[in-house]
């Protein structure tokens, strides 16, 4: 399998509803909630297309463009957009969804370093 195709069945797409239990004092997603949801998306995107233990071991810029207010719906995308020898980079956008309109924005960016690791926690190449 090519790494394009691979990198086209491994796109991972998450729907989340925005609760009041995740938002700050301003009543929109905390940036770290915003941040672990995204992370959890790349390595899910990482996974699938490496099939390999995966690790985060950067965030790379993270743009948050628009504010995600509770009662909205958030869509998280991942996809990878490096692929290196023991790395690869995943950019994860976030886009909110007005409930009750039909209204779309990308509201968050950002991307993720893997690294594919042994049982030993050793990098390995990416198969």
């Amino acid at each position: 399998m090519t790494s394009e195709v691979r990198i086209k069945l491994s796109e991972t797409r998450i729907f989340k509803a925005v609760f009041p239990n995740t938002t700050n004092h301003y009543d929109t997603l905390f940036g770290g909630t915003a941040m672990h949801l995204m992370d959890e998306v790349a390595f899910i995107t990482a996974t699938r297309y490496s099939r390999q233990r995966m690790v985060t071991v950067s965030s790379d810029r993270i743009d948050f463009k628009k504010p995600i207010p509770a009662g909205t719906i958030v869509e998280l995308i991942g996809k990878v957009t490096y692929v290196g020898t023991t790395s690869l980079k995943v950019r994860v956008e976030i886009y909110v969804e007005q409930m009750y309109e039909n209204t779309r924005e990308k509201a968050v960016t950002g991307e993720f370093t893997f690294v594919a690791i042994d049982e030993n926690k050793v990098p390995v190449k990416i198969v």
